[in-house]
């Protein structure tokens, strides 16, 4: 899925760890490695947190502002 490299890519270009994001969203490194690499399903409420962290929409982050 596309916003798993959104989220990634995100991650990167502010410069944190996964371990940085993890805490902030209240869970572990391992859980978040794993919705990064789409093991698990990321939860709506941590999809928002992530929106806000980054300030990007939800469309933004779930690749639907493209124009594929």
């Amino acid at each position: 899925m596309k916003y798993r490299k959104i989220m990634k890519d995100l991650r990167e270009d502010n410069d944190l760890t996964q371990s940085e994001v993890a805490d902030i969203l209240g869970t572990s490194q391992t859980m978040y490695a794993r919705y990064e690499r789409g093991a698990n399903e990321l939860p709506i409420r941590h999809m928002i947190e992530l929106c806000r962290l980054y300030k990007v929409s939800a469309d933004y982050f779930l690749g639907m502002d493209d124009e594929d």
